[in-house]
């Protein structure tokens, strides 16, 4: 695996992660839906979607730099994701979203050869 190859895949994963946990929140899931509070399902599974694409992310990172090194790329892809997150959310909660699902998929497609490679 190349190093961009890993780059985009981290950012599109650790982006797309920051997204839903900042969408189990009432605050920003209120922008988004223009309901009051989050039911407490969708909260729940947004928190764990969000924490399961986060952890996704550290797979390239770790393939494509090695452990020590991986980690210090994913810990920074963490941030490279939450920024635009940060950043969009109180103008376009909308576009963060569409954004957030094509780069989940994007990111989960990416990762599927990587994933079947390893289980071989």
């Amino acid at each position: 695996m190349t190093t961009v190859w890993a780059s985009l895949l981290g950012f599109a994963l650790a982006y797309a992660g920051m997204a839903c946990l900042s969408f189990a929140m009432d605050r920003h899931h209120e922008q988004l839906t223009r309901g009051r509070e989050v039911p407490a399902r969708r909260r729940t599974a947004l928190r764990v979607v969000g924490v399961l694409l986060l952890a996704a992310a550290v797979v390239p990172c770790v393939m494509a730099w090695g452990a020590t090194v991986g980690t210090v790329a994913w810990l920074g892809f963490l941030s490279a994701g939450a920024l635009p997150v940060a950043l969009l959310l109180p103008y376009r909660a909308r576009a963060v979203a569409w954004g957030a699902s094509a780069a989940a998929v994007a990111g989960g497609a990416g990762l599927a050869p990587v994933l079947a490679a390893l289980l071989r």
